[in-house]
């Protein structure tokens, strides 16, 4: 009677260990299902119905007169964006912006960070707000305080420039990249200057003590030991700005008002906007797409850089 009485009970724990784990992912699931929903309704759905608008185009019959029908393209949408000089340029304008404005951006915000990491600064919560304060502003807003800084007749640059002797029109062809980037640069170096100083404010103390324990000064310590230790933070940035610089539009559309010159497709997004305005439903999801891949194989393609780098090291 004791053994099978051991038995059954040995059964009974045997029963509640194997039937935990699935408990506990059926309640995973549930906890889970709520977000993967609203991933699956708001980031995944919306994907595949531009992808599925950029294979079809408006197909109209006779004078017009009647109805457009939709149908089936292909990668005909593809050619055409691609075969579209604009928008080959707003590509390489965007690419242009990013490989100058990101690499000059991130070194002001790894400075930035690093002389507030120091010992010696003072006043560090008075400059981190400051550092902090144009990200904070709505990009909108920001765009149209520059649009005044910049407009011709109203910049009062180009006034003290004028002073000077210097005629310097920041709104001209030559100029219209270089603005847009201190535009970008001056309201995102503080977004990415947090990001930093947050992780250095990760390193312990003792590390930077045995450094100049060891006789390294105030820049060794901060080239030698502190950034290499944020690299897993300067490779975050660096991707959020390149995801950043190719979804570029709020600032050439409000530059548009004090630069006619300016292209209504100087950048992708632009672009897709007069295209949507145009009621080109289908090019515009066809250029979208086209961004997006660009700016995953540039991410990606940094991201793996990055790794290769680090295991050669």
């Amino acid at each position: 009677m004791t053994t099978v009485h051991a038995g059954r009970t040995a059964a009974r724990k045997s029963g509640r260990r194997s039937g935990g784990p699935r408990r506990q992912g059926r309640t995973a699931a549930l906890f889970l299902a709520p977000f993967l929903l609203l991933f699956a309704a708001l980031y995944l759905a919306p994907i595949g119905y531009t992808v599925h608008e950029s294979l079809y185009r408006m197909h109209r019959s006779g004078l017009g007169l009647t109805a457009p029908t939709q149908v089936f393209a292909g990668l005909g949408n593809y050619a055409t964006a691609l075969g579209d000089p604009e928008f080959r340029g707003s590509l390489l304008r965007v690419l242009v912006i990013g490989v100058v404005q990101v690499p000059v951006m991130l070194l002001l915000a790894l400075v930035l960070a690093l002389l507030l990491d120091a010992g010696s600064t003072m006043f560090k919560r008075f400059f981190r707000l400051a550092f902090f304060l144009p990200y904070a502003l709505p990009g909108v807003v920001g765009a149209i305080m520059w649009s005044y800084l910049v407009a011709p007749g109203l910049s009062p640059i180009t006034a003290a420039a004028e002073h000077l002797g210097l005629h310097l029109d920041l709104t001209s062809d030559g100029m219209l990249g270089p603005t847009i980037g201190n535009m970008l640069t001056w309201g995102w170096t503080g977004y990415n200057m947090l990001i930093l100083h947050s992780a250095l404010q990760s390193i312990p103390a003792e590390i930077g003590e045995a450094a100049r324990m060891d006789g390294c000064t105030a820049f060794g310590v901060a080239w030698r030991v502190k950034v290499p230790m944020i690299r897993p933070a300067l490779v975050l940035t660096t991707v959020f700005s390149i995801i950043g610089t190719a979804q570029l539009y709020n600032e050439p559309a409000i530059l548009h008002n004090v630069a006619p010159n300016l292209s209504s497709t100087y950048t992708p997004i632009y672009a897709a906007y007069n295209a949507v305005d145009a009621d080109n439903f289908n090019l515009a999801a066809t250029e979208s797409v086209v961004l997006a891949v660009l700016a995953f194989a540039l991410s990606f393609g940094f991201l793996k850089l990055v790794q290769r780098r680090g295991a050669e090291q």
